[in-house]
């Protein structure tokens, strides 16, 4: 951490013109070094490097699903590198791999940013997120967020009951932020207003709010702002990749380019000048053990720059639906994570794959995959539903050869087909 926070003021320390050839030159460094030392990368590139860098393969998601072990440079092993999943809310699942100096670029960049919006390292943290309910995976998160000052907001229930019950808590702890799901703060911050309550009012050590792995929409922001009564900050990354932007108090998404290239391109692959709308293109300028290098994450988006560097002007992406059930309850479409994980880690057979709700006790599951699922998978499957949503719900899987994109360029992991 002490070295990666010393790259990274280095980085802010230089000027404008500086920090540009300092991005030329790293984006050099690590396309030499996965040429060198990554099977995968040389063979996606063939005999030889390009001459310019925009001549370069684009990296999709599906590029990367194959078994980690094919996937980490020479020099690296499993055991010596922070590897991890991405949740599939984009319906593209996969394991991916980051060096534990990149691993602490991550975490250096997070706290400085943090700093910088008054949420220092101690601060309590109010947590709406899911947690894995199988007993080892719960009990590992729940070690992790005591030390981390996190209390837990579990999102598959966000029906008026529990939510009183998240209300009760933040009369109890001086939490000082709230962090989680947009969706999932959205639907507290509607209950909230219902209820008449400005939650600063009854939490006083409360300063911010960050929301992520959603978009924000700006009348969003405005709900949750009121319900709250302090500012709402976005912030907007990949697990894969890093904190790709994040806004200040003032409403300036600043790009993470200490860490990060970011690239807009077109339909066809051609760069885009700042201003135009298109496919967001990133490249880690430090992960050694695996190659994210012109990685198409799945996003629309515009990038613009002022003097202090380049500012994510708007960003498409993904609106999670909410699940309404039978009983009455409520949870994020994210909670189909939970429920598909163990497939995912177990197996890897899942591709792509979206949830689409057809009725309030119906449910249906596209899926893009190697072979059909077991009757052992499926049976999986609906015990998770039972236990992370509620028994008696209706499933039909249905294995199909693609998913159509909507054109934000990202697929929702959850779509609702029923009026709540």
């Amino acid at each position: 951490m002490k070295d990666a926070s010393t790259q990274l003021n280095s980085f802010y320390a230089l000027n404008r013109q500086a920090q540009k050839k300092w991005i030329e030159d790293q984006k050099k460094r690590i396309v030499d070094f996965h040429f060198q030392n990554n099977s995968f990368y040389k063979q996606l590139v063939k005999q030889s490097l390009p001459p310019a860098w925009s001549d370069l393969p684009i990296l999709q998601k599906m590029d990367l699903q194959a078994p980690i072990g094919e996937m980490i440079s020479d020099g690296y092993t499993v055991s010596d590198v922070y590897i991890s999943n991405t949740s599939g809310s984009s319906g593209h699942p996969f394991f991916f791999a980051k060096d534990k100096f990149t691993h602490a670029l991550t975490w250096a960049y997070i706290l400085s940013q943090y700093n910088s919006l008054n949420i220092h390292q101690g601060d309590w943290q109010a947590r709406f997120y899911g947690i894995p309910l199988d007993r080892i995976s719960y009990a590992k998160e729940k070690v992790k967020d005591f030390f981390m000052h996190r209390v837990r907001f579990p999102v598959f229930d966000l029906g008026d009951e529990m939510l009183e019950k998240f209300l009760l808590q933040f009369k109890r702890t001086k939490i000082q932020y709230v962090y989680g799901y947009t969706n999932s703060i959205l639907l507290f911050s509607q209950f909230l207003v219902r209820r008449n309550v400005r939650l600063v009012e009854v939490c006083p050590t409360l300063k911010r709010c960050i929301v992520t792995s959603e978009v924000c929409r700006e009348e969003d922001k405005r709900v949750i702002e009121q319900a709250l009564g302090v500012p709402v900050i976005r912030e907007y990354g990949a697990s894969e990749l890093d904190v790709i932007a994040i806004e200040d108090i003032h409403g300036r998404w600043a790009v993470n380019e200490a860490n990060l290239f970011i690239e807009v391109l077109s339909d066809d692959n051609r760069v885009l000048p700042l201003g135009e709308t298109g496919r967001l293109v990133i490249t880690s300028l430090n992960n050694k053990a695996m190659p994210f290098i012109r990685y198409d994450i799945g996003d629309i988006g515009v990038l613009e720059e002022d003097d202090r560097g380049l500012v994510l002007k708007t960003l498409s992406g993904r609106v999670n639906d909410t699940i309404v059930l039978p009983s009455g309850k409520k949870s994020p479409g994210l909670t189909f994570y939970y429920v598909s994980r163990s497939i995912l880690e177990s197996s890897g057979v899942l591709k792509e794959f979206i949830i689409r709700q057809t009725a309030l006790n119906s449910f249906e599951f596209d899926v893009v995959s190697d072979r059909p699922l077991t009757p052992e998978e499926t049976k999986d499957i609906r015990e998770k539903m039972n236990l992370y949503l509620e028994p008696g719900l209706e499933l039909k899987i249905n294995r199909v050869e693609k998913i159509d994109r909507p054109a934000s360029g990202k697929i929702k992991h959850f779509y609702s087909e029923i009026k709540a």
